[in-house]
């Protein structure tokens, strides 16, 4: 068999050998050098190819049995086969880590304020009381309650701000 009549045999199929050793390697590289070997290991056995009733099939499956086989290998320990229907809904650790790290600061910023803030960001903030609830808790006006919760958040932001761009010029 000819060079051009291997060519000619094995290009038309070529891309679906990509995209199955892609679906199953997940990496771009992976599929590329799944895809080279194939094409390589049909190339020394042009002869015997040539006795094929359907090339592409088998083209396909040895790219499909070159894929496992990769899969198990020791060398591919940092691939898997991924399920494209599947999502984490859990959030990442990192994020975890850091929200909870937002929530014990602005714990601390809040025991810092004065008392009436701290209760008045405590009830209407964290309880979700209404502002006519909170002026009767703490026998208060709404307008009060209002300037009182307008004070502690700000020097709650500004507070983390300063935090969050410490070091940043």
């Amino acid at each position: 068999m000819t060079q051009t009549a291997f060519l000619n045999l094995v290009l038309p199929f070529k891309d679906k050998m990509y995209r199955l050793a892609k679906r199953l390697l997940v990496s771009n590289e992976e599929a590329e050098d799944a895809t080279q070997e194939i094409l390589l290991k049909l190339w020394t056995n042009k002869t015997k190819i040539a006795g094929y009733n359907n090339t592409e099939a088998f083209a396909m499956t040895m790219t499909k049995n070159y894929c496992f086989d990769r899969l198990k290998s020791k060398q591919a320990q940092n691939l898997r086969i991924v399920h494209n229907n599947y999502k984490d809904e859990s959030t990442a650790l990192q994020k975890q880590i850091e929200q909870q790290d937002s929530l014990d600061w602005i714990d601390k910023l809040m025991q810092q304020l004065p008392k009436q803030q701290q209760m008045v960001m405590q009830l209407r903030d964290i309880e979700q009381y209404e502002f006519a609830d909170i002026a009767k808790v703490l026998d208060m006006k709404e307008t009060a309650i209002r300037v009182s919760l307008s004070r502690a958040r700000k020097t709650i932001r500004e507070q983390l701000i300063k935090k969050h761009n410490y070091g940043i010029k």
